[in-house]
């Protein structure tokens, strides 16, 4: 994701009905330009700006963050013990990074990363989870980031993802695991759970939907509430398709601003993480389409909700105030299975761990040592 316009910024503060707060943020803008105009002005500076995100793409994270996320990214510390390696799925390499030694009476917790067709780095916050005596693993999915990257279209369903994680676990001995999904990740992590794999000890469902109607009627209804000509620009662009055009990428960032990550000034890892997105958005795109509420790929008619109760694992749902997996999203997640466990970081979007890491790390480490006290 290109580092933020100022007239983005000021976009996102702007009410959808407010002719006083329009006319007033109109005074505000540079020359009194109109938005859309200042958007398409820019273009170039947004497309030059990701361009230098894209050559930050295999950088750690480093810390640029608000105070109160920057002690827990500072915790990825290399004093942890780390392998990189890969392993190999039918003839294809998939990336992983493992974090951490697992001490006596802890399980290994292994990351679903979302997109689809994202990468591992914008989860690396987590690391902080290995401090203390667990493992932590990450991988990029298959097509994403360091693994190898197929282009048939075809090669790319939810049992393929399905049969990653399994094949992961056998390959890196996890006889017994936590899975935790953020996102994309999320679902997949109730598919994997709806596969009743042995050893399983629970999943954790960050900012996910079961339903991906539910969750563009939802998208769709956060997007009505953008102002007038934001909306309007995304509406042309689609209705046109040219979604790849920099003024309807600079007006999604504005949806993203608000719903995705409300950090004032983001992290490197998730800017590296979009820019790896920028760069090779294969996968989103054959899976989900070109944004996050225009979904036209393979995933659009997904849906698990009534096959949610087969799910007999310990689960905790974990989502934000302002995120745009909804409260509307996420309760029929917790009524469909029985037991689970949800918490909605009130600070926060679609990334908790990262605009609210202290609790949302809390919560993680809480609700496995729970798990984990009951299996001794």
């Amino acid at each position: 994701m290109p580092r933020h316009l100022r007239e983005v910024d000021e976009l996102i503060q702007r009410p959808r009905d407010d002719d006083a707060a329009d006319q007033r943020a109109g005074d505000r803008d540079r020359d009194h330009l109109a938005p859309v105009v200042i958007l398409e002005e820019r273009a170039a500076e947004h497309r030059n700006r990701r361009r230098a995100d894209q050559e930050a793409n295999d950088h750690d994270c480093r810390v640029h963050v608000s105070e109160h996320a920057a002690s827990y990214v500072a915790t990825m510390s290399s004093t942890l013990p780390v392998h990189d390696g890969y392993v190999t799925i039918d003839g294809n390499r998939t990336w992983y990074r493992s974090v951490g030694a697992d001490a006596p009476g802890r399980l290994p917790l292994l990351l679903l990363h979302g997109g689809p067709g994202a990468t591992h780095q914008y989860l690396q916050p987590l690391e902080a989870l290995a401090h203390g005596g667990r493992r932590v693993i990450f991988y990029d999915q298959i097509g994403c980031g360091r693994s190898d990257h197929p282009v048939d279209p075809a090669f790319y369903t939810v049992r393929r993802f399905v049969d990653e994680v399994d094949a992961l676990r056998a390959q890196l001995d996890l006889p017994a695991v936590h899975v935790l999904g953020q996102s994309w990740g999320g679902m997949l992590a109730m598919e994997y759970a709806l596969t009743r794999p042995p050893g399983l000890a629970s999943i954790v469902v960050a900012d996910s939907p079961a339903s991906m109607v539910l969750w563009v009627s939802e998208a769709n209804r956060l997007r009505a509430e953008l102002p007038p000509e934001v909306e309007r620009t995304l509406r042309e662009h689609e209705a046109a398709g040219t979604t790849t055009d920099p003024a309807y990428l600079a007006a999604c960032e504005v949806f993203y601003r608000r719903h995705v990550c409300r950090l004032a000034t983001w992290p490197d890892c998730v800017n590296d993480a979009f820019a790896s997105l920028a760069t090779d958005g294969f996968v989103y795109n054959v899976m989900n389409g070109p944004s996050e509420f225009h979904c036209i790929g393979t995933l659009k008619d997904w849906d698990i909700t009534a096959r949610l109760p087969e799910i007999d694992v310990p689960t905790l749902l974990l989502s934000g105030r302002y995120d745009e997996a909804t409260a509307a999203v996420v309760a029929p997640i917790q009524a469909g299975i029985r037991g689970s466990e949800w918490i909605v970081f009130e600070e926060s979007s679609h990334m908790p761990h990262v605009e609210e890491p202290a609790a949302f790390n809390a919560a993680v480490r809480g609700f496995l040592a729970g798990v984990e006290s009951r299996r001794t």
